[in-house]
Order: C-alpha cells, then sequence, then structure tokens
C-alpha cells in the first residue's frame, strides 16, 4: 500500500455508515491504513456487536440510532440534528459518509459545519430499481445533500451516467471506485473441498427478491425435473424492515421442495465458498459491484450473474463465469446447465480467471490507493 500522505496526528478523518458489521466487512482495510497513517479515525454507526472490534484496531467510535428503511421525517431529522452535534463538538478534518441516509443527513450536517465530506455511493438500489414516489424521494434529497460536497464515490460508469442524467451532481464531483475492494489474503482457496454430494450451487446475499433469490430456486427447478444431481445453498441476512424482502414463509417453502438450502447468515463466508462448485447472483437490484461476486472471484470459483450493472464490471462472459438474462429463470437455468455440464478443468481455468481479474483491478491495494488520492487533495 503507498504510504502518500503526509503523517499528521492531529487530522482526523470520519467513517459514517449504517452500521459497524459494513464497516468491519467492507471497510476494515481502509480504517486500518489511515490509522497506520497516523490519523485519528472515528467512525459513526449503529452500535452493534461489531463496534468492539472496530474499536480494538484503534478507532474512535460514535453511536447513532435511526432506521435506513423507515420514512418517518421526525427520526431523519433527528438523526440530521445527531450527525451535526458529533461533527460539531469533535471538528473532523474530513468525512467520508456510505449508504442512502448517512449520505444525505450527513452530507447535509457537515455542509451546514463547512466540513468537507466525501459521499461514497456503493449502488444506487432499491430507490433507484422503482419509478414511483420513493425514487423521487431520494433523488430529491440527493440533489440537494450534494450541492456542497467534495467528491462524490461511485463503484460503476452506468451509475455515473444515472447522477449526471438526473441532474443529481456535475461530472467534475464524481470520482469512479473499481470498487469497495477484496484483501486476496483473506480470500485464499487454500483449503479448497471436493464436492461428494454433487454439484453446489452458492448464493451469498441479502434475502430480498431484488437479489433474485426467487428466480434461483425456479432455475433450481427446472434442472430438478431435468435429473441433475445439485445443491443450491443460499447464506445471507434479512432485512426485516426492507420492502423487498423475502417472507420467511417463502423461503421455507422453497427449502420444503429442495429448491434451495438457506443456511442462515454467517460472518466467515470462506468455508462456503471452498465448498462450492459455481458461484449465482442473478439480481435485478440496482447493484454498484457486488462484494460477493468479487469474493468468489477472489476464491477461484466460476461465476454466473445477471446482465447488470456492476455485476459486468467483475464478470466477463465465458472467462471467469457466465451471464445471463435479468429476472429470467429459464435463462439462468441454462446458464447452470451449463456450468453443470463443464469438465473440471473448465472450472478451475474460469476460476483462476477470475482470481487474476480482481488482483488486476480490484485489489485493495489499488483502492487504498484511491482513497490516498482523494485525501490528500482534501488536505
Amino acid at each position: 500500500m503507498l504510504n502518500t500522505l503526509t503523517t499528521n496526528r492531529t487530522f482526523k478523518v470520519f467513517f459514517v455508515c449504517l452500521n459497524y458489521w459494513d464497516l468491519y466487512n467492507f471497510r476494515i482495510d481502509v480504517l486500518k491504513h489511515f490509522i497506520n497513517l497516523g490519523f485519528e479515525v472515528h467512525t459513526v454507526a449503529l452500535k452493534d456487536e461489531f463496534a468492539e472490534r472496530i474499536s480494538s484496531i484503534g478507532c474512535k467510535t460514535h453511536f447513532i440510532k435511526f432506521n435506513n428503511r423507515g420514512l418517518n421525517p421526525f427520526s431523519d431529522i433527528q438523526l440530521l440534528l445527531s450527525l451535526k452535534k458529533i461533527y460539531k463538538k469533535k471538528k473532523p478534518q474530513l468525512i467520508f459518509h456510505y449508504a442512502i441516509k448517512p449520505n444525505i443527513y450527513g452530507s447535509i450536517a457537515s455542509s451546514r459545519l463547512k466540513i468537507p465530506s466525501i459521499a461514497v455511493i456503493t449502488g444506487l438500489g432499491y430507490a433507484f430499481s422503482s419509478k414511483g414516489w420513493l425514487s423521487f424521494l431520494v433523488i430529491t434529497l440527493y440533489r440537494y445533500a450534494f450541492k456542497n460536497v467534495k467528491h462524490i464515490c461511485i463503484l460503476n460508469k452506468t451509475d455515473r451516467n444515472v447522477l449526471i442524467n438526473k441532474r443529481i451532481v456535475s461530472s467534475g464531483k464524481i470520482n469512479l471506485l473499481q470498487s469497495e475492494g477484496i484483501n486476496l489474503e483473506r480470500f485464499n482457496p487454500t483449503n479448497k473441498q471436493t464436492n461428494k454430494d454433487g454439484f453446489t450451487f452458492l448464493m451469498a446475499t441479502r434475502i430480498l427478491w431484488s437479489k433474485g433469490i426467487g428466480i434461483f430456486a425456479e432455475a433450481s427447478e427446472i434442472l430438478q425435473k431435468k435429473g441433475y444431481n445439485f445443491r443450491c445453498n443460499v447464506i445471507g441476512f434479512f432485512e426485516l424492515n426492507h420492502p423487498d424482502t423475502i417472507p420467511l414463509k417463502k423461503l421455507r417453502e422453497w427449502q420444503a421442495k429442495k429448491l434451495i438450502n438457506y443456511k442462515g447468515f454467517f460472518e466467515d463466508v470462506v468455508p462456503f465458498f471452498n465448498q462450492a462448485d459455481c458461484f449465482v447472483l442473478p439480481t435485478y437490484y440496482h447493484e454498484g459491484v457486488p462484494r460477493s461476486l468479487l469474493e468468489a472471484c477472489a476464491m477461484q470459483v466460476p461465476v454466473i450473474t445477471s446482465d447488470n450493472s456492476g455485476c459486468k464490471e467483475v464478470i466477463k462472459d465465458n472467462y471467469n463465469g457466465l451471464i445471463c438474462k435479468m429476472n429470467n429463470a429459464s435463462a439462468l437455468s441454462e446458464k447452470m446447465e451449463q456450468m453443470l455440464l463443464m469438465k473440471n478443468n473448465q472450472l478451475q481455468e474460469m476460476g483462476s480467471n477470475g482470481r487474476k481479474l480482481v488482483f488486476e483491478k480490484f485489489n485493495i491495494d489499488l483502492i487504498i490507493n484511491e482513497y490516498d488520492k482523494i485525501t490528500t487533495n482534501i488536505k
């Protein structure tokens, strides 16, 4: 990692996120990097069991209460006031905001206090997948909140074009990050296992309809009727307040039919990748660059994903995986069948190509260098 910044122990940088799980899972390497540079690193998020781990690496922690999915204007005003109070008291020199509400209300709070801030949009998400009042509301709030931010960081060119075309922000403010980065030491296929119980497909995602779990179940049923021997494992967590959450009853129904095997949420996903022959993400969600695709490629697992923005940044058809039509169970089943019929050396070549691509384009060191450039410009 490049140490391009002048060490300054009085320089305070804040990272404001939904929860400490996100900070720990997606940004731990970035936090450690700034600490190693000698910065005073503060984190602001909902308190959870990962807050202590973030604190243990040297970050100062601050806790806020809010519902990222709720639409209560009073709670949103309270979030704005809470962030403004923390910023005013601690006087950071730079703030990174992540996710919709921190990006909106954190950007407004920092602007009013004349503190430079960066909005990191890891995916435009559910609100931009719909065309109703929710989309209109989020676009309007983004336009207002981003008037005075220093930079907007996005993960793919499609999202960049959406922000420009909807007049949310000018092109000059937008920085393109290739992704949030992947640590290739952590995601390293050193204990790959041979499956004795049939070909194993894996899906690791939030339990949302728009992530394609229903399509995965339908495709599984199509292949079952053809007599193939395979398993469809799913890991991930429920967002109970999300409007797109799949009901537990439906998940149990798919399990009863043996279309999928939902195993629950796991902090360490590496063992599941080591047991998988193919990773599947048939998402029609408005993705940034899906972290799960980077993890699969780093673990040398061939991938099937949809012809979706963000996904195509990671998966090259017939190179490190297969691309299928969005929201189409029949198309997905054809790609899954194609994987089932591949020889081991073909699967291994796709897996090796995936890790090579991640190393060249999505390595966490490359992403940290981009953070360094942004921070240097602010200083």
